[in-house]
């Protein structure tokens, strides 16, 4: 069985945002050189041989290049030395804007990385600092130049919506500062208050206050009309891009396929099993150096879990779930396994059948995880 991608986690951050709940650690260079050497053991230990040859690789955070110039070469050439950088349609670096210097840049880019994805997230010096943000707006128009300047044109940018003290106006803003630097793609999110973050601290004693829930729909359906109207298709529910610039690593997530999950907290969906593992640095350290299997559990994933997750990250996507790929992958008929859901949200207006294709309507993007319900499969 192909693995058809790779996900490499870099914990590190020069500072930790308010609203991040990923695996995450203030950047420590003895801890960082630590963290590589566990790194490799892990990967050496999934390809002892021969390099890998995977589609896409995505390295992620954290971020990835919050460490210094001699670990980043080491982490390029770690990845060099196990995986077919050839045969890699997509190798994505995530990138905080202010920490692409000229070297890193180029080091990236003679590495093969061709897709960086940068964490902008607003247009806004005061709203960054409010998120927790360290970089500034104009480290984005430097950082930008020097990518494009290298080559490095196939530049992603994420956007946040619905933030404390944030209006209509300010993301439209935003969206239309976004937009002057003509990129392929765009990701945007709406705040989402996750336990374990300094915002669910302050919300929980009522510091903190999101735009009310029509202010995100305004918000939302500004970046639709607005990107739409220069090119820029929506092909997922949080993702927009030019034609033929889609993430080809994040489509393999919502296509329910297999990929490698490597690093600190890092999650991977093998044949038959998802693996998890250990999220606590030193604990993750520990356990890599001594068999390269720091894995906390791996859950098997019965025929029923695979075929919910087609329909729930499948209608993710705006063309949504192939009737016949799904027969095809599973041996059963959508309407045979989801026989009520389809007609019931249909006759809402929350999906559309056409062209072969299940698909969520306009109005049924704004009500996602509500749909997604309806395809758990009873026992």
């Amino acid at each position: 069985m192909t693995i058809p991608s790779a996900y490499i986690h870099i914990p590190f951050c020069q500072q930790i945002c308010h609203y991040c709940d990923f695996t995450k650690f203030f950047y420590n260079e003895k801890l960082a050189d630590e963290y590589l050497l566990a790194l490799e053991k892990e990967i050496h230990t999934y390809f002892p041989d021969e390099k890998a040859k995977v589609k896409t690789i995505f390295v992620g955070g954290g971020t990835p290049t919050a460490v210094n110039h001699s670990q980043l070469n080491q982490l390029l050439q770690m990845i060099a030395e196990h995986f077919d950088i050839s045969a890699c349609d997509e190798y994505t670096f995530e990138a905080n804007p202010g920490d692409l210097d000229v070297t890193k840049v180029k080091m990236l880019k003679e590495a093969g990385v061709n897709r960086i994805s940068l964490g902008v997230q607003v247009f806004d010096d005061q709203m960054l600092e409010k998120i927790g943000r360290v970089h500034k707006v104009e480290d984005v128009y430097t950082n930008i130049d020097r990518l494009l300047t290298a080559g490095l044109s196939n530049v992603s940018i994420d956007l946040m919506y619905g933030l404390p003290g944030q209006s209509v106006a300010d993301f439209e803003k935003t969206i239309d500062e976004a937009l002057q630097f003509g990129l392929p793609h765009y990701s945007s999110y709406s705040l989402q208050i996750e336990p374990k973050t300094i915002f669910y601290q302050r919300y929980k004693k009522g510091k903190l206050i999101k735009p009310p829930e029509e202010e995100e729909a305004e918000m939302y359906g500004l970046l639709q009309s607005k990107l739409s109207e220069q090119g820029i298709l929506q092909y997922e529910i949080s993702n927009f891009s030019v034609p033929g610039y889609e993430s080809k690593h994040n489509l393999t997530y919502w296509n329910n396929e297999f990929y490698f999950g490597i690093g600190a907290g890092a999650h991977g969906y093998l044949p038959g099993k998802r693996t998890i593992n250990i999220r606590p640095l030193p604990a993750y350290v520990k356990q890599a150096i001594t068999d390269g299997k720091p894995v906390l559990h791996e859950e098997p994933i019965t025929l029923k879990e695979q075929m919910e997750e087609e329909m729930f990250l499948g209608l993710r996507k705006t063309e949504g779930v192939s009737l016949q790929r799904f027969a095809d992958k599973y041996n059963r008929e959508v309407a045979e396994v989801f026989g009520r859901a389809v007609p019931h949200l249909t006759e809402r207006s929350l999906l559309e059948v056409e062209e072969g294709r299940i698909k969520l309507t306009e109005h049924g993007r704004l009500l996602g995880n509500e749909v997604f319900q309806e395809f758990l499969i009873d026992e």
